[in-house]
């Protein structure tokens, strides 16, 4: 039986919690995970991200309408929630509004983990969610998830969605500036080598096929310098 890290819930020989330096943002980090999500240990990155920042949690679900820690959280004082999600009605981070709004509280940030499509459903159902004020990155960032096809350049993994939101939210003030935020990009480009390489090994008959449809990729897949 293969021994399992109860972290990121991967085998402890794919587990790359030992590239993490656990860290207090300042920002309360609460990952809305969709079900189908909770099942991809193979490319899912929403675990890792929790498991290297300091109080972030993982809820599991669809409609979290009535999910009772949500509501709790999003109904304590000491706290501004807002979604991370793009739009024309959405602050940057590097916003002095968004400083100013959420000045002597802790920024509640709320991820979603999720394809786009399903993400469109869990705001449907979940009006508490849909309903807070949505905040979206100052810059543009393109995603290291080479092997992972996204429906648009600007799509970026979960782990990389919460480090460059603490990376913009520390030039205003809102996230603390210590702490080892960097240690989430290394645990994400460790996992991408990781799974390159297993790909290559796999087309070279290394290892078995994994999925029925692995014969249609057999072209070997060059590992980028900037994972290094």
């Amino acid at each position: 039986m293969r021994e399992i890290c109860y972290k990121c819930l991967r085998s402890k020989e794919n587990c790359f919690c030992r590239f993490l330096n656990p860290f207090d943002s300042g920002i309360k980090f609460v990952i809305l995970m969709h079900p189908k999500e909770a099942k991809r240990q193979r490319t899912g990155t929403g675990r890792i991200a929790a498991a290297g920042i300091l109080g972030a949690e993982i809820l599991v679900g669809i409609d979290f309408s009535k999910n009772a820690r949500l509501c709790e959280l999003l109904s304590d004082e000491k706290y501004f929630p807002v979604l991370l999600y793009p739009g024309n009605d959405a602050l940057g981070a590097k916003s002095t509004l968004l400083a100013e709004k959420c000045a002597g509280k802790t920024l509640l940030a709320i991820i979603i983990d999720s394809t786009w499509f399903c993400s469109k459903k869990m705001l449907r159902l979940s009006e508490n969610v849909a309903s807070l004020p949505k905040i979206t990155f100052s810059e543009s960032y393109r995603s290291l998830f080479t092997f992972k096809r996204e429906p648009s350049e600007e799509c970026v993994s979960t782990i990389e969605s919460c480090y460059y939101l603490i990376k913009e939210l520390r030039e205003v003030g809102v996230a603390k500036k210590d702490g080892d935020a960097e240690s989430l990009m290394r645990a994400f480009k460790e996992m991408v080598k990781f799974q390159l390489q297993k790909e290559n090994d796999r087309i070279e008959g290394k290892i078995p096929d994994s999925h029925s449809t692995d014969r249609k990729y057999q072209k070997i897949k060059t590992i980028p310098d900037y994972l290094n």
